[in-house]
């Protein structure tokens, strides 16, 4: 047995010396300290052997192992330093090459605007709200008083699921559940992404944001709303703005108004921006419709509130006087950068 393992030591260290890669040194291995290997065979054998022999035979495969280990070791360690000192000599460095600029993200025109639309009514005592995309048609129609068959629907053309969900038209389905699951004084904002069966054109998408008001207290009037929406014109769009409100209806507030702000690029005097009205609507608003309060449990003798709605896309395309709502979502980088 001891002249057996010294023929197989042997053996396995002339063809680990003759090795020319780490492929023939695997090889190597594999042949005489693999599953099926000559020494693993070996070893196998001992329940043949006596047993008063058996410490002593283990004991000499044990060693001849070690030596073949090692040496695999050393030999795989040799291959590393001359695959090292090859690379070393064939690849340089060119250190006089610029560094490679990282691309570093930017946000996008509608996140810079909502993020400080958002800045303003916080600083206002408002509380932001979310809520579904697919909502019922319960809530984005009827609980805002706009019943089945309402001409208001036609306005509002929508993608339906079925006969109950579709994806909301507006945010301000989500006033809704707020004044289901809390009690006045409520005061939020709620943002987020609404879709209606719009031709893509300039102004128009299928899918856009809107961010939409909502006040509920004692004491609300017109006054209260009004004075709101001119603090938010004056900070979104500068301190000079002024506004100006004219009669609208909506079926979910009485009375009803949209708002207008003072073109920020010609002041008042008439330009190509404002097409030479010196004024240019951004969003409507009034009183929440007593009907909406009632189906809410609210009684609208005691409690009187102001909604108001008004189009993220619009904020940011006269903000940075895009003319072109497209671009917000054509991903050109040459566009997104100039933000």
């Amino acid at each position: 047995m001891k002249e057996k393992l010294r023929e197989i030591v042997n053996s396995a260290l002339k063809q680990i010396e003759e090795a020319v890669d780490g492929d023939k040194l695997n090889e190597a291995r594999v042949s005489f300290l693999g599953k099926k290997g000559e020494l693993t065979q070996v070893l196998k054998s001992l329940k043949d052997v006596a047993p008063e022999d058996r410490p002593k035979v283990g004991q000499l495969v044990n060693e001849a192992r070690e030596t073949l280990e090692k040496r695999l070791e050393e030999r795989k360690k040799e291959f590393e330093k001359k695959m090292l000192d090859l690379k070393l000599a064939t690849e340089t460095i060119d250190v006089t090459l610029p560094a490679k600029k990282p691309m570093i993200g930017h946000r996008h025109p509608n996140t810079i605007a909502l993020d400080e639309v958002k800045k303003i009514f916080i600083g206002m005592g408002y509380q932001v709200v979310d809520g579904p995309e697919i909502e019922y048609d319960y809530y984005n129609f009827e609980a805002l008083n706009i019943p089945a068959n309402h001409p208001a629907k036609d306005e509002q053309d929508t993608f339906y699921i079925n006969d109950k969900l579709l994806l909301r038209t507006q945010t301000s389905s989500v006033q809704v559940h707020v004044m289901e699951k809390e009690k006045p004084p409520i005061r939020i904002i709620a943002p987020g992404r609404v879709f209606r069966s719009d031709e893509v054109d300039a102004t128009h998408s299928p899918s856009f944001h809107q961010v939409e008001g909502l006040v509920i207290d004692k004491n609300v009037t017109f006054a209260d709303l009004k004075g709101t929406l001119a603090e938010f014109a004056k900070r979104i769009f500068g301190e000079d703005t002024k506004v100006k409100f004219r009669p609208h209806h909506f079926p979910f507030t009485e009375p009803s108004a949209e708002m207008d702000v003072s073109c920020f690029k010609c002041r008042g005097k008439g330009c190509r921006f404002c097409k030479n009205e010196g004024w240019i609507e951004i969003l409507g608003c009034g009183m929440v419709h007593p009907n909406v309060l009632e189906m809410r449990g609210i009684d609208p003798k005691e409690y009187q509130g102001f909604a108001f709605g008004l189009g993220l896309e619009r904020i940011a395309l006269l903000k940075y006087e895009v003319d072109d709502m497209r671009l917000l979502y054509e991903n050109d980088v040459r566009f997104l950068r100039q933000f």
